[in-house]
């Protein structure tokens, strides 16, 4: 009889930093009725894998599940794998932490459930062949890639039934290959269709393995899957199924048959991910011809060329998306500190937070929320702040500022780093002298974590109409990379893109017919020469104030001309005060007179989306009639505004020396999830207007003194509106849609 064994990979995994409810619903519908299944099908056997962050959670909010999945462990039915505890992508981070969190989670495994781990889930399957010395070292005998890493070196589907091994400087690793296939098929076709593939498979000598490794959260959490995995019981059939064809269609956990079996060989992987996070890694444009063309070959038949299709390259993701890079930099900047103080201190000096800073979630983005999570963005900073405050109280000790010019971003050009006690200023000269992180060090929060608006391969389908409208019960349940799907009306309405990144302190000068309507839309002419180029930057300091000069001679267009012209911006800021105070110095070098308008933007994070009656903006004299952070608009003759979050315990208050006209909107991008494409907030963008008339060699000044304080506890406003005329004019006023849950990092 041919015989055949199937090799079941179950992967669970929450961010950390989502929220408590989140966890819980994924719990109730995918988490414990995988379980529940297990128990009542004994003779199906199979690997599962629970990330440190899910464990945590688990512990104390589940405990039960922990006994219930051991005693699963026990019985011989369910092997426990081990992974980064908090599911980084191991290749992103140093190989200290690497060793470390996968020692943290072996450790987790073995005092919760009884067992050895011995092999690894690889998060996102993101391979990199110097893995292999560094997983041996960690004590891990096998993993799982994707079958896309053997194809790209010329294997085939029908070379992956079994595992490879590899090896780095003679350190040897298994490797088993996911088949895409199987992960097409399951859970949405038919239970016949699958075992009949199986069965084509099987051989006399049922050495084989078929092995899907996928998310569990498929199994209930992702649309529409509850219904079709528990409600109509395609779990329930295809186990029963798999039990009745015992005799030929044995299950196995990867462990065990990596003990049975030899390898087919030895194989050298390249730098690889699964099939869709290759795709998602290419710029926009090249991702959406990449998926056509990949699809076009699919359509008719033509693996023989889909073989040799190669998409991009995970690390690519930090050169598409310049925040992802400035978080993954930050996570170094903070890895050095954190083992430097643990050189003079046996304290942790922030080593578990660094961890918890290097969860994968909001480091790349496809199908999957990723780093447009706003606030899983925003706990990723946190804990590394955290980290870093750990760190450098043993380092440097109380009330201390300090800075060094350093290639932060490893573009080749020098950023400042502005370092203190409080606060902790990134600058770029080479990109408008502006503030690209601003980190409150006392509210572990960074102020800048703004996500700039930019174009993605999936806005090509709204943008052409071609978007599938969500309904609440699909009749056919499909794959969540088959369509695209939309969670709000006029979506396409809100399609604009920035052109230069959303951080602090950008200089424009406008003309007097842009609106606030045309700026939020990035539809305006430019007219000077400041934004996004270089300033030159000069530093005096004293023992507990520094003064930093950013300026830079560029040319204003006034009446067809190009003027000569001088933007200076001072900064000061003082050791241990939450503050920092800004003066402009606007100079005409032209020969004749101008007139413009200037603007300086500023663009914070104060995770005001989704209508947040906690997040608000306040204007000493003026009550409008929406408070809230997701508000646009403009009021004239403004020379001090508050804006906070009573939640987060911060709010920001800005003093001028002029009075200015105010511009304020959201900074909202489409992106897409599981459930479609939506609207997600990012951040508040704030603009600051002032109109001039220069003469020739003559300037103007503007001061901004911006400090952090407590927010009052009470409501400021009301949301209501009011019997008198807004002083809002209102452009974007719908609210975000209340969200079912938060896009699940899973692939």
């Amino acid at each position: 009889m041919k015989r055949i064994y199937l090799g079941l990979v179950l992967h669970s995994h929450q961010p950390v930093g989502n929220f408590p409810w989140v966890f819980d619903q994924v719990y109730h519908d995918a988490y414990l009725p995988m379980v529940e299944c297990l128990e009542r099908h004994v003779s199906v056997r199979l690997s599962l894998h629970y990330s440190g962050a899910l464990l945590d959670w688990l512990w104390v909010n589940q405990p039960d599940m922990i006994r219930r999945i051991k005693a699963l462990v026990e019985r011989g039915q369910v092997e426990i794998l081990t992974g980064g505890y908090y599911e980084p992508i191991l290749p992103a981070i140093p190989d200290a932490d690497k060793l470390g969190q996968v020692a943290k989670l072996t450790k987790v495994v073995q005092d919760s459930f009884g067992c050895t781990a011995e092999g690894l889930w690889l998060a996102e399957r993101v391979w990199e062949p110097q893995l292999a010395k560094v997983l041996a070292q960690a004590g891990v005998r096998w993993t799982v890639v994707d079958d896309t890493h053997f194809k790209l070196v010329g294997l085939s589907d029908d070379d992956l039934f079994g595992y490879y091994t590899t090896e780095e400087q003679g350190n040897i690793l298994k490797v088993f290959g996911t088949s895409k296939h199987l992960r097409y098929l399951i859970p949405w076709h038919e239970v016949e269709e699958i075992i009949s593939f199986l069965h084509d498979q099987a051989t006399e000598d049922g050495t084989k393995i078929a092995v899907m490794g996928d998310d569990s959260e498929k199994f209930g959490s992702w649309p529409g899957t509850y219904k079709l995995c528990w409600q109509d019981e395609w779990i329930e059939t295809f186990f029963t199924t798999l039990e009745e064809n015992g005799n030929w269609l044995k299950t196995i956990p990867l462990g065990d048959y990596a003990n049975l079996f030899p390898s087919l060989g030895r194989v050298y992987l390249p730098c690889a991910s699964y099939d869709e996070m290759l795709e998602w890694a290419l710029p926009a444009n090249k991702s959406c011809e990449f998926a056509k063309l990949s699809r076009g070959l699919e359509s008719k038949g033509r693996q023989d060329i889909l073989h040799y299709m190669h998409g991009g390259f995970w690390r690519h993701f930090l050169v598409k998306y310049p925040e992802i890079n400035t978080m993954h930099k930050k996570m170094l900047r903070v890895h050095e500190k954190v083992y430097r103080a643990r050189q003079v201190s046996e304290a942790d000096c922030g080593l578990e937070d660094l961890w918890r800073g290097q969860c994968n979630c909001p480091y790349w983005h496809g199908i999957f929320g990723g780093v447009y999570m706003t606030d899983i963005r925003a706990t990723t900073y946190s804990h590394l702040i955290q980290a870093e405050n750990k760190a450098d109280a043993v380092l440097q000790g109380n009330n201390w500022l300090r800075w060094e010019r350093a290639d932060f971003d490893c573009d080749g050009e020098d950023e400042l780093l502005v370092e203190g006690d409080a606060l902790a200023l990134y600058i770029d000269p080479a990109r408008g002298g502006t503030i690209f992180e601003w980190d409150l060090r006392r509210y572990n929060y960074n102020l800048a974590s703004v996500l700039t608006r930019r174009p993605e391969a999936y806005h090509q389908a709204l943008a052409q109409g071609k978007g599938k409208k969500q309904v609440q019960d699909d009749q056919e349940v499909r794959t969540i990379h088959d369509d695209i799907r939309i969670k709000e009306r006029g979506l396409r309405r809100h399609l604009h893109y920035d052109r230069y990144r959303r951080v602090c302190m950008i200089d424009h000068f406008l003309g007097i017919n842009t609106t606030l309507r045309k700026f939020v839309r990035c539809f305006y002419p430019e007219l000077g020469d400041f934004a996004e180029q270089s300033y030159e930057c000069m530093i005096d300091e004293t023992s507990d104030r520094l003064r930093i000069l950013l300026k830079r001679n560029g040319h204003l267009r006034y009446n067809r001309r190009l003027l000569p012209f001088r933007i200076e911006k001072e900064l000061t800021l003082v050791a241990g005060k939450d503050e920092l105070a800004i003066t402009y110095q606007l100079t005409n070098l032209g020969n004749i007179a101008a007139s413009s308008i200037f603007g300086t933007e500023w663009n914070f994070n104060l995770l005001g989306g989704g209508h947040n009656d906690q997040a608000y903006y306040v204007v000493p004299g003026v009550k409008p009639n929406n408070w809230h952070l997701n508000a646009t608009g403009e009021l004239f003759d403004i020379q001090e505004l508050a804006l906070g979050n009573r939640r987060l315990g911060i709010e920001i208050l800005l003093r001028l020396t002029q009075k200015v006209r105010l511009w304020w909107f959201p900074v909202e991008a489409i992106c897409n999830s599981e459930s479609g494409l939506e609207k997600v907030y990012q951040g508040n963008c704030l603009v600051l207007l002032l109109p001039f008339s220069l003469s020739s060699g003559e300037s103007f000044h503007l001061g901004l003194n911006i400090s952090i304080q407590s927010p009052v506890s009470t409501p400021i406003l009301r949301s209501e509106e009011e019997d008198f005329p807004s002083l809002l004019p209102m452009l974007a006023r719908s609210p975000s849609t209340p969200r079912s849950h938060l896009p699940l990092p899973t692939s």
